[in-house]
């Protein structure tokens, strides 16, 4: 079976070609860090605990695809049990020495396409927030995973813009995974999707299942699941937005 499991914030579980790949491992305990700076919300961050333990998590992955290196999506928990698994971590070429530095073992950087154990691991563009904004948050990546027929696509921590409709309308992937919360500093627009920029995905050209996670778990992501589940409804767009824990079976229909 293809599945997805949503761990917490953007932290998946993602069983492909019966391998587990584990993306953007943030696992520190709930409230271990201060609230993000420059966001006008003060309360300490990941605003909820782990629906599993650290450990488990980890130990379920035969493989491991980081988007980038900010702590909300590779955390030093994660960071810890990793430094014991020789399992490849699959990241941007720009990122590879820090996370050897930080001691993992076998790091992987893609430039534009590599291949493991029958999966296409392709390197997607982003942009994290507009503008200048996006350009302080620094580089950004997704994956497009391809086996046999199947295709799911990880935007990671981008907005709706040219490089992920490039992807829709190029690769047609099925299946497309978008960080939601519509995370937002003191200044300047969203960096990560909000509602619109959800749906602009689910409207673009084709058809596919759209999995709205990165919500409720860090002090700047004002979009609820409930909010964005209403007003999909609304637009009458199918939206899947599981909770911390659910696993959501992929390419059924």
């Amino acid at each position: 079976m293809t599945a997805l499991t949503l761990i917490r914030h953007a932290t998946i579980l993602l069983e492909l070609a019966g391998q587990t790949f584990l993306v953007d491992p943030m696992l520190d305990d709930a409230r271990s860090h201060d609230a993000v700076e420059g966001t006008s919300n003060p309360t300490r961050w990941p605003l909820v605990g782990l629906p599993t333990g650290a450990a488990e998590v980890v130990a379920s992955a035969t493989a491991v695809l980081i988007t980038h290196t900010h702590v909300d999506h590779l955390d030093d928990t994660a960071i810890a049990f990793l430094r014991d698994r020789s399992v490849p971590v699959f990241c941007q070429p720009f990122d590879v020495a820090e996370l050897t530095e930080r001691g993992l073992p076998d790091v992987r950087p893609v430039d534009e396409v590599t291949h493991w154990r029958g999966v296409a691991i392709r390197r997607t563009g982003g942009q994290h927030g507009t503008g200048a904004q996006a350009d302080l948050m620094g580089p950004v990546s997704g994956w497009l995973l391809t086996h046999g027929g199947q295709q799911v696509y990880v935007a990671g921590d981008t907005v709706w813009c040219d490089e992920v409709a490039a992807v829709l309308d190029v690769n047609q992937p099925q299946v497309v995974v978008v960080n939601a919360g519509e995370a937002r500093m003191v200044t300047g627009d969203p960096i990560t999707m909000g509602a619109d920029d959800v749906f602009a995905t689910c409207r673009y050209p084709g058809r596919r299942q759209v999995i709205a996670v990165h919500l409720e778990a860090l002090n700047h992501c004002g979009l609820t699941r409930a909010e964005l589940a209403c007003d999909a409804a609304a637009a009458g767009l199918e939206v899947t937005i599981p909770r911390d824990g659910e696993r959501v079976s992929l390419f059924q229909g």
